[in-house]
């Protein structure tokens, strides 16, 4: 016994340098990459619903990162799809209005361009997240409750494959992470410890809505393939998913369509003529904003119950060329009414104001906890 606790006190002065070392490496490598992470602030005029699937998101508070210098930020689609109006916040507390270039829900990625990058921010790094271990350290920054430069440690607990539950089918890879994420955190980086963004914090599992719950980030391989290497439309609506009783009860002429919500200022769906929910009501516990248009084929494509038939009315979309007509088959006031587009060439050179004030950011998250990113 004299013997091991000699052999303890003697390990002590050995360990203690090693996590000296290893916390003086984090606060480095966050000093170095803290710069391009962001406060996304979402603003819209609509009220929120939830569906069947979850809170369906319009607008509220996220994190985002800076992944180029010309102003490319990587962000959640979940905090700004149908937000009429974004603006991001630097540390420093520069705020620049933002606009989406390019928003995929199903993998909850969205791509921001910002008008002015501050001379002293350096872009972030996308790491290879094919080279990323269980157990390998990382960390979190980003803007939990609207409370930027946040940092949280933790190391990947898991890779989760395309298709694998993480309280929901997700079409990508994920990582798992103990790292604290809470509502807020939503489109911010994860870092490894080369100050390399692998991954994009998309949501948590958590019975009460803290962060003990499980983290999970969208790895930076399956951001490049589908949102950076596509060309993903943004439409800017915030739509429920009617399937079964809910749309019986609603008087939808095929098994499934998508009630309209919300649609984005000066977004294609805006552009096209789409009318959204005005009428607040709970049919079966699901809240919903009734008087909408409800979208029954896109392009010739009908929506259907199942969530992988919206990957292909999206991969339709994404194939569209400038000049093409696009039609979109919708039931108004219980008429099917074809709505018809001309695709515009998509360009990213439209100009953007640059806004130093904020918007009362306590008054955004004094709203109902569903507007806000989570």
């Amino acid at each position: 016994m004299r013997n091991r606790v000699l052999a303890l006190l003697l390990a002590v002065p050995l360990i203690l340098p090693v996590a000296e070392a290893q916390a003086s490496a984090l606060r480095d490598v966050f000093k170095a990459v803290s710069g391009a992470v962001v406060m996304v602030v979402a603003e819209s005029e609509s009220r929120a619903a939830t569906s069947s699937d979850g809170p369906v998101a319009v607008g509220g508070v996220g994190s985002g990162v800076l992944i180029s210098q010309d102003g490319k930020v990587l962000t959640a689609a979940h905090v700004v799809e149908s937000a009429d109006r974004v603006r991001v916040q630097f540390a420093g507390g520069v705020v620049v209005a933002a606009r989406v270039l390019s928003s995929d829900p199903v993998v909850d990625l969205a791509l921001l361009q910002i008008a002015y990058v501050p001379p002293y921010v350096v872009a972030a790094r996308l790491g290879d997240s094919d080279r990323v271990e269980v157990a390998d350290q990382v960390f979190v920054v980003g803007a939990p409750y609207g409370i930027s430069e946040t940092l949280s440690v933790g190391y990947i607990s898991a890779r989760r494959s395309p298709g694998e539950y993480s309280g929901g089918p997700v079409p990508v890879e994920l990582f798992q992470t103990d790292a604290a994420i809470r509502p807020g955190n939503s489109g911010g980086p994860m870092f490894n410890m080369a100050g390399e963004v692998i991954g994009i914090v998309s949501h948590i599992i958590t019975r009460s809505g803290g962060s003990e719950g499980i983290g999970f980030a969208v790895t930076a391989n399956a951001a490049r393939q589908h949102l950076l290497e596509a060309h993903v439309l943004w439409t800017g609506l915030s739509v429920v998913r009617l399937a079964g009783e809910l749309a019986r009860l609603l008087n939808v002429p095929q098994p499934a369509g998508l009630l309209v919500i919300h649609s984005a200022a000066d977004s294609p769906g805006a552009r096209l003529g789409l009318r959204t929910g005005s009428t607040p009501a709970v049919i079966g516990g699901v809240h919903l904003m009734l008087g909408g248009d409800v979208i029954l084929a896109v392009a010739g494509i009908p929506i259907e119950a199942n969530s992988g038939n919206y990957r292909s009315v999206r991969e339709r979309l994404r194939r569209l060329q400038s000049g093409e007509v696009v039609t979109i088959t919708v039931l108004r006031g219980g008429r099917v009414v074809d709505l018809k587009a001309t695709v515009l060439p998509t360009s990213n050179s439209d100009p953007i104001s640059v806004d130093q004030r904020l918007p009362p950011v306590q008054r955004l998250l004094a709203e109902d906890p569903a507007t806000r990113g989570r």
